[in-house]
């Protein structure tokens, strides 16, 4: 074996011990509850939130689709198992611009409302005590964002809604700016998740906060879903390479020329990532690393 190679094994060891998350799935294990198996990595694990098991690490938003039979045929091909709407699309006296009559119909779905449209802790509040009442759900998407321009979401106010929902025994799921310190104290007041933005909500950015997020991931002792700015699938499959635990998407489904299409192909690629991480993603090196032995057997043929 070589000397480059040896010394290239001896660092991958050493940061894999300073660094476990990053190489969980080395030995078919996963750090968040994966079992090893003898043909491989196990991948049927499943997402777990405050205590309620997911087959589906894939999330959908129902938001800009053209209608109601398209949003349904995409949930269907998506496989998705958690479903988020916005308070003010639950509307039982409309049934036309009512989004959860039809949500409900679905088999294995859960809903999650959302707080869209808040713009401080009380608002949002008041918003999810209101959705739980009509939905009967007790997971909540903290949703807190003052300016409608930029769409960003207020930390401050999502903490201390946060913090209030938590006490009052909702599953909160806060969607926040990719701060890790900001991640470590809704973590502390009770999340069972927190959703960093990858990129501004529905501008196709992608995971423009993919550093934050790889902190995030590292640090976090709750479930990291990345929410908002996913473009293609293929930023889905990266946003769960990294170690993340799933992703939210909607616009980029809702707006495709073929939304069912899409949510197929949104499905394929968070399992093509989920499958990556867990069997664990080869480290990057500054050299080249032969791939085979560098030997001296061509010399020693010759004589």
């Amino acid at each position: 074996m070589s000397g480059n190679v040896k010394a290239h094994k001896k660092e991958r060891r050493a940061e894999r011990a300073v660094h476990p998350r990053r190489y969980q799935g080395w030995d078919g294990r996963s750090a968040r509850g994966g079992r090893p198996s003898a043909d491989g990595p196990d991948l049927t694990d499943q997402l777990v939130l405050g205590g309620h098991k997911f087959d589906s690490r894939l999330i959908l938003g129902t938001g800009k689709f053209a209608d109601s039979a398209t949003m349904i045929a995409a949930i269907k091909a998506s496989g998705a198992r958690i479903i988020t709407v916005a308070l003010r699309r639950i509307n039982i006296k409309m049934p036309s611009d009512d989004l959860l009559a039809p949500l409900l119909k679905l088999k294995n779905l859960t809903i999650m409302p959302n707080t869209s449209g808040a713009r401080d802790a009380r608002e949002a509040v008041k918003a999810a005590r209101i959705a739980r009442e009509l939905s009967g759900s007790r997971f909540i998407k903290v949703e807190i964002h003052p300016n409608p321009q930029h769409l960003m979401p207020d930390p401050i106010e999502t903490l201390e809604a946060a913090k209030i929902l938590a006490k009052e025994g909702f599953l909160v799921m806060p969607y926040m700016p990719a701060d890790p310190v900001l991640a470590k104290r809704l973590e502390d007041a009770g999340c069972v998740s927190v959703m960093p933005l990858g990129a501004a909500i529905g501008s196709g950015h992608g995971l423009a906060t993919a550093d934050l997020l790889k902190i995030i991931v590292r640090e976090s002792r709750v479930p990291v879903i990345v929410d908002a700015g996913l473009r293609s699938p293929a930023e889905a499959a990266a946003a769960m390479e990294i170690g993340c635990a799933a992703v939210l998407v909607n616009s980029a489904i809702a707006v495709a020329r073929d939304p069912v299409g899409m949510a197929s192909a949104f499905a394929q690629a968070v399992a093509a990532g989920r499958a990556a991480s867990l069997a664990g993603i080869m480290p990057r090196s500054d050299l080249a690393v032969p791939t085979s032995p560098l030997t001296s057997f061509l010399s020693k043929a010759g004589n």
